[in-house]
């Protein structure tokens, strides 16, 4: 399982959806090892399929010459009538699509992807205060329930 832990902090995420990835064996054998990073990747729209571009999946060291590119785009599994939906919604607005986290669901990777709109710095500045008011807050209810 890999995470974009950045996501959330650099992203405003408005909307999730789930779809199946087109993997090869290889890329299977390490993401079950855990060596996937989604940090730098993000998905788009090429006529009417839905790839995820930058995902870096490390290469399975057994595998000898049968390896993947660890940078290759991989296709995403999603339904016509979501791609439409996703379509229209990045054109009209100023949005992308961006990777939150891969899993396995009964023995299948899944790729959890959120439609996002990029914070400004200030947004930021914004969420790290409000996610330490909340852990200051958290910390004196425990005090207090110390007492």
């Amino acid at each position: 399982m890999a995470q974009n832990r950045a996501a959330s902090y650099n992203y405003q995420l408005l909307e999730r959806l789930e779809a199946g990835m087109v993997l090869l064996g290889t890329e299977v054998k390490s993401l079950r090892e855990s060596r996937a990073n989604l940090r730098e990747a993000y998905a788009v729209i090429r006529r009417g399929e839905i790839w995820l571009v930058n995902l870096h999946i490390g290469e399975y060291l057994p595998g000898g010459p049968f390896n993947h590119g660890p940078l290759r785009s991989r296709k995403l599994l999603l339904r016509k009538e979501q791609i439409d939906k996703l379509e229209r919604k990045l054109d009209a607005k100023g949005l992308t699509i961006v990777p939150l986290r891969i899993y396995f669901r009964e023995g299948i990777a899944k790729c959890e992807l959120a439609l996002a709109q990029g914070k400004k710095k200030w947004d930021r500045r914004q969420t790290e205060r409000d996610k330490e008011s909340k852990r200051e807050v958290g910390e004196a209810m425990r005090q207090f329930r110390r007492r």
